[in-house]
């Protein structure tokens, strides 16, 4: 699961405007958000760059997550 929908939303942008900061089509948003496609590390930065945020926030926050919570448990 990754933040991109989250984060996005929090920056007031449709997914035509993200597509569009950082030059994709808006189906490959969707498909992120949707975790249907798994982006370049290249890709990866820029969401990161244009969503204010850092990649493991963006994308491997909720995985450390339950890594921890499942140790716990």
């Amino acid at each position: 699961m990754n933040h991109v929908r989250e984060y996005r939303n929090k920056q007031k942008l449709s997914q035509m405007l993200l597509a569009e900061k950082i030059g994709v089509a808006r189906q490959t948003i969707n498909l992120i958000e949707n975790d249907k496609y798994n982006p370049s590390l290249d890709l990866c930065l820029k969401l990161a760059w244009a969503l204010d945020t850092d990649l493991n926030t963006l994308f491997w926050r909720g995985k450390n997550e339950e890594k921890m919570e499942t140790k716990v448990n």
